[in-house]
């Protein structure tokens, strides 16, 4: 009897279980009829027209619509184009007081389209849109929700690419806004508004990364536009980019100093290594102008000085300041041996003449016998000597100058012009070139805190 007991009492429980199980996907049928029928009531043929704009909160004329969007990513920001380009879920929100239904006492929360046909929609657009594409992977992403008391979501994720109009003046040491702009297309805003929706109208993803730039902030603001039709609402999102240096510091500024360094080589190589001398200016120098126009190529051609500019202009000067002075020392080589040859010369034909003096002197002591004069002749050599170093002995004293006597630390006094000029240049190029850098980077670094 206990046996067939349990065996009744769990078969009633088992048919208990699928009659309930049977009741809910009754139910289940039932609310989706229920909201078909919703469906079939509110947007019927007949009963909607999707061509007129709803009116507004109280019966106003004017319909309001509440914007917002999350960012989903930025791909790129192009600096030769201008432009960006962004993936975002777009949201508006409005209400449409035709579309009110009864929730079935709170079970029915609202009712889900994927048709954007079948209601009426904002006209807006983007206005600084350069090109764009909805996704329809799987399915379209894109939504409308309508809740019972009227108010219509619009949620869909688009492409944007966006011109963005930069200042390059400061580059590769700038920050650069770039904005998103929506407008409405044909309603003044006698007839439609957008709005910012209040709290957080725009959400960024996180962990955003941008190969050369760095999102600081992001602002929202409005726009709108008069023309001769009317003025018409616009909404706008700044986007403030910081642009990464330290992939121009790698790139860029090292290499431009260690070409201009390397072109220095040439000042301790020797005055007579012309071939060295001249292939090492040479590479230098192409090697630099190839960097420049590398440079260049990945940029606009704008008609204002950028900051690039001025660094790579100074560094393709002194590596070409290099090459012109070994050819100044090559001048300058060639005008010392031109002047030893000459004194050579002279020092020759003054030999010369003594010696056919002195043959004269000893033929006239032959033919007489002349006593010295006790008081020497004033052409005499020997009294023009003495006569000069008592002019110099009786000269005041030269005041010290700080220049020569910094100077005279280095071996020039007794060396040529053209090894002069090397040894000069040797401490010029440097210090000229250190100037320029403290000048160079307290001016763009101070220009861009004051800019930002």
């Amino acid at each position: 009897m206990i046996m067939g007991t349990g065996h009744c009492f769990w078969a009633i429980f088992y048919f208990a279980c699928l009659c309930s199980a049977s009741l809910a996907n009754n139910a289940n049928i039932n609310f989706r009829e229920r909201e078909k029928k919703v469906l079939d009531q509110i947007l019927g043929i007949g009963k909607y027209d999707a061509r007129i704009r709803p009116s507004g909160i109280n019966g106003t004329a004017r319909t309001v619509v509440s914007v917002n969007m999350f960012l989903r990513s930025i791909s790129k920001i192009d600096d030769y184009k201008m432009e960006y380009s962004v993936q975002l879920t777009f949201r508006e929100q409005w209400l449409d007081e035709r579309l009110k239904f009864n929730d079935v006492g709170g079970r029915l929360k609202y009712l889900t389209l994927t048709e954007a046909n079948r209601v009426w929609m904002p006209d807006l657009f983007f206005s600084n849109e350069k090109e764009g594409h909805f996704h329809n992977i799987i399915m379209p992403n894109v939504y409308i929700r309508i809740f019972p008391f009227g108010s219509v979501l619009y949620s869909i994720r688009i492409s944007l690419t966006l011109a963005c109009p930069m200042n390059l003046k400061l580059y590769p040491l700038d920050r650069q806004v770039c904005s998103l702009r929506m407008a409405s297309y044909g309603w003044t805003t006698d007839d439609l508004v957008f709005l910012w929706k209040e709290g957080d109208p725009v959400q960024v993803v996180k962990n955003l990364h941008l190969p050369r730039f760095t999102l600081e902030k992001f602002l929202t603001d409005y726009c709108n536009s008069k023309t001769n039709t009317g003025e018409y609402s616009c909404l706008k999102v700044d986007l403030l980019f910081k642009r990464e240096f330290s992939y121009y510091l790698i790139q860029i500024y090292i290499p431009c100093c260690m070409l201009v360094i390397v072109s220095w080589v040439s000042f301790w190589l020797d005055q007579g290594a012309v071939p060295a001398r001249v292939s090492l200016g040479v590479t230098t120098l192409l090697t630099m102008a190839t960097q420049t126009s590398g440079i260049n190529a990945s940029l606009p051609p704008v008609s204002y000085t950028k900051a690039i500019d001025v660094w790579t202009g100074v560094c393709l000067t002194f590596v070409f300041g290099a090459l012109l002075e070994f050819a100044l020392v090559n001048y300058a080589s060639r005008s010392d041996l031109h002047r030893e040859n000459m004194k050579k010369k002279r020092r020759e034909l003054e030999q010369a003449s003594l010696d056919a003096a002195s043959d004269l002197l000893d033929t006239d002591s032959n033919a007489t016998f002349a006593m010295k004069p006790l008081v020497r002749h004033p052409g005499d050599p020997l009294a023009l000597e003495k006569l000069r170093q008592c002019e110099v002995h009786m000269q005041p004293p030269k005041r010290p100058n700080c220049c020569r006597s910094w100077l005279s630390k280095f071996p020039t006094r007794n060396c040529s012009r053209s090894k002069r000029i090397d040894v000069i240049s040797r401490i010029t190029f440097p210090l000229v070139f250190a100037l320029f850098n403290l000048v160079y980077w307290s001016t763009y670094l101070f220009r861009e805190e004051e800019e930002t």
